[in-house]
């Protein structure tokens, strides 16, 4: 059970009193000082009657008046105008401050049903019972509120050309509602995509995922964080497009079938890994096969040469035959010159794929590539869940077994030189 706190430091300069002229009320500032004297001396903080859980301590700001007991220290006893510094340093429930049993659970009461039911229901054990008024449009309680699940990036996993890994902190409260399952969608969107269309793919992370059920491409973790009671959802990406922008969207689901707020990632795979020495290798063959004469056998293998190739390959090729042999003429021109505008244009059109930000990666003076393995947690769920039964289910009570796995995420270096 989460409890209330209350840690106050005040200082006080002046307390206002009250004064009688004639039919009029004017007001005149007390040091404080004065008026908790004058609380000690009608025994509302006498020794033996101190308020359950304050505690009182003075610091000298100056001197202390000799009518403070509490701040009395020898030879500190002179009067003085001088305020004083006094400090609640006990830190306790805001409920246990009152004495009457039937006001203090009252106040609890209210207190709890204010933070965790919206101050609609009452507390039940770990659950809201909501009031009659709490309920909305949909027939469905809502007093206990469903917080908003953050996606986000996972900070142990570099996003790769075709793997992206993501994860979010479970908000399922202590007290109030139960969260039944988590909804992820992902879609790629580009400038061929119709976004409203095309709404991209839909995985149940307790159904899709954690069952097995789900495409081999795509695997789900649950781990702890600092916190044990604290549990971060992970969901692997393992196939996905190089240099493809991809939006995420999670939203949690409770037992209810309430559906929480979106969270949404938006972001670029790593460009497409190229050999840089076959990339070479390929610009030489291009300009052996258009140096001279070119038959039309010579002119079939250029053009399925560079057609097999890919179009971030395609484009280091044009890159490595314009540093070597440009003086010749650059590639778009001997290709059209040797190939013919038809099938010139339809290698040349394949660079259009290759984003801005790959392409001047691509002109980078160097590229050497490089493969890591980075390990990932791999769960799969114990149980089975009954089919039309998943918002009964709290996702955090489902029996899981994990394991760790790698994963190889090939990429590339670009530079202004070797690397040793």
């Amino acid at each position: 059970m989460k409890r209330f706190h209350l840690k106050l430091k005040l200082q006080f300069e002046s307390m206002p009193k009250t004064t009688e002229l004639g039919s009029k009320k004017e007001l005149k500032s007390m040091p404080f000082i004065t008026y908790l004297s004058g609380l000690l001396t009608a025994q509302m903080l006498s020794d033996d009657q101190l308020i359950s859980g304050v505690e009182i301590r003075c610091e000298e700001k100056g001197r202390c008046p000799s009518t403070c007991h509490l701040c009395r220290r020898p030879g500190k006893e002179q009067l003085s105008p001088t305020p004083v510094l006094l400090e609640i340093n006990r830190v306790v429930p805001l409920y246990t401050l009152i004495q009457d049993n039937g006001t203090k659970e009252a106040f609890k009461s209210a207190l709890m049903s204010f933070y965790w039911c919206s101050g609609k229901g009452d507390v039940i054990d770990d659950w809201c019972r909501c009031d009659l008024s709490a309920f909305d449009a949909s027939g469905l309680p809502n007093c206990s509120p469903l917080p908003q699940p953050v996606l986000r990036l996972s900070p142990t996993v570099e996003p790769s050309s075709t793997v992206v890994s993501l994860e979010w902190v479970d908000v399922q409260p202590a007290i109030g509602t139960k969260v039944s399952d988590y909804i992820l969608q992902h879609k790629k969107v580009d400038e061929y995509t119709d976004t409203d269309l095309y709404t991209g793919e839909f995985l149940s992370f307790a159904d899709d995922l954690l069952s097995g059920l789900g495409t081999s491409c795509v695997a789900a973790g649950r781990s702890h964080g600092e916190i044990p009671e604290v549990s971060i959802y992970s969901v692997i990406f393992k196939c996905l497009e190089p240099d493809g922008l991809y939006k995420f969207t999670l939203y949690a689901v409770d037992t209810r079938g309430r559906h929480s707020e979106l969270s949404t990632v938006t972001l670029r795979t790593a460009c497409p890994l190229v050999d840089d020495n076959k990339a070479e290798e390929i610009a030489d063959k291009i300009y052996n096969l258009y140096n001279g004469y070119t038959s039309g056998k010579e002119q079939q293998t250029a053009y399925n040469t560079l057609m097999e190739v890919s179009a971030s390959m395609l484009f280091r090729v044009q890159h490595h035959y314009n540093s070597h042999y440009e003086k010749f003429g650059d590639f778009v021109w001997r290709s059209e010159d040797e190939l013919g505008p038809r099938k010139a244009h339809l290698i040349l059109r394949r660079l259009e794929r290759v984003s801005n930000h790959c392409s001047n990666l691509l002109r980078s003076p160097y590229i050497q590539s490089r493969v890591d393995t980075v390990p990932y947690l791999f769960c799969r769920s114990e149980e089975v869940r009954p089919a039309g039964m998943v918002w009964y289910s709290i996702l955090k009570d489902t029996r899981i077994t994990c394991e760790e796995k790698m994963v190889s995420m090939p990429r590339n270096t670009y530079g202004e030189s070797k690397g040793r």
